[in-house]
């Protein structure tokens, strides 16, 4: 075998650097570009325009997996306002951050004898027996992130789980934390195993994270439901760890960034510094206000939390009428302190100007 010249081996390194120099800008721009694509204003209705009218007189139960979660609790708010235009009676019912807490909440719907139940916030494997229970009394049930996927869930006797697209949620937050490194993000994950939903993000986030060329520093498994007992020590004891190396944070919610700020701000770290904290989602009213403040938040990938409450209704009506799931996934949001302004509603959540009341009171036949 012949020995290559310098020449020839300077030629070869100059390529493999034209060739790496070359992908690492195309991943920066289709970076860039999928990150823009979901930061624009959200204006038109690209959900159902048909299905089955309104049925009357209904009375339908939310399982709300905790109502300390603020993304939780915006969705039983737009359920509320949306049973309220079809004439349907609403009770909510708080399972409390715990599997013990939802297992009871289940108990009491299923002696309401509802005609619907709303699982709201929780992986409904959790609860099978329960599920099964109401499967064999007939009880419809609709879903809103219980599975890791949106769509019908048959397996787990769930009608339709009402989400955003997870993966591109994921996509989305972690493809924004690479841009604003520069390429070189040194990233913690956060998520809680108790849900496939959550895990399936994380993971998603760890791996276009990686395949971009960023570091990811650890993934951390921690409940959702104990931020707050847990965040404060925990974000002390990874600065310690990690210190400069932690450029950003990647949260499957905003929950676990409403206990950060406080060891941040102790450990003299400025709110719009590093690490810089983004939440795959729901777009909390909390998270809504570090952004505009620039306080230890700076970005979260909103889902349309009122729309969701709505589509749920929808969807529990679809059921209700033997009629076939919608089909839709609502869009989701990248939300920045420069663009906070556009697309929000009056109390800080994602509020998309597409005029999805109006489209669903259309499907129904109400006023």
């Amino acid at each position: 075998m012949k020995r290559r010249t310098l020449l020839q081996v300077m030629a070869g390194s100059v390529a493999m650097f034209t060739l790496v120099g070359t992908a690492a800008a195309d991943d920066m721009s289709d970076a860039k570009a999928f990150v823009e694509k979901y930061a624009s204003r959200v204006s038109a209705w690209d959900g159902p325009t048909t299905g089955p009218k309104a049925v009357k007189d209904k009375s339908i139960v939310i399982l709300a997996a905790d109502m300390k979660n603020g993304g939780i609790l915006k969705v039983v708010d737009g359920i509320t306002e949306a049973a309220k235009a079809v004439g349907w009676k609403v009770t909510a019912l708080d399972g409390a951050g715990s599997i013990a807490g939802r297992t009871a909440a289940f108990g009491q719907a299923m002696a309401l004898k509802p005609d619907g139940i709303i699982i709201n916030g929780f992986d409904a494997v959790e609860q099978g027996p329960a599920m099964e229970q109401a499967k064999a009394a007939g009880i419809p049930m609709v879903a809103w992130h219980a599975a890791p996927a949106a769509g019908p869930a048959p397996d787990i006797g769930v009608f339709t789980n009402v989400t955003t697209d997870p993966l591109k949620v994921s996509r989305a937050a972690a493809d924004w934390a690479y841009v604003d490194a520069g390429g070189k993000p040194g990233v913690i994950i956060f998520t809680d195993s108790t849900y496939a939903i959550a895990i399936a993000k994380a993971d998603e986030m760890k791996q276009q994270i990686e395949k971009l060329g960023g570091t990811v520093l650890e993934y951390v498994d921690t409940p959702i439901a104990e931020t707050s007992q847990r965040m404060p020590q925990l974000t002390t004891s990874l600065l310690q760890k990690y210190g400069a190396k932690w450029t950003h944070s990647l949260a499957i919610n905003d929950l676990y960034f409403d206990f950060m700020g406080p060891s941040l701000a102790a450990a003299g770290l400025p709110g719009d510094g590093a690490p810089s904290n983004v939440a795959a989602g729901d777009g909390s009213e909390s998270a809504y206000q570090r952004i505009r403040a620039g306080q230890y938040q700076d970005v979260t990938v909103a889902e349309p939390l009122y729309l969701q409450g709505w589509q749920l209704v929808d969807e529990m009506n679809r059921a209700l009428s033997g009629a076939e799931w919608s089909g839709y996934i609502a869009p989701f949001h990248v939300v920045t302190k420069d663009n906070i302004e556009f697309d929000g509603g009056p109390d800080n959540t994602f509020e998309p100007d597409n005029h999805y009341r109006d489209e669903y009171k259309k499907i129904w036949g109400v006023e």
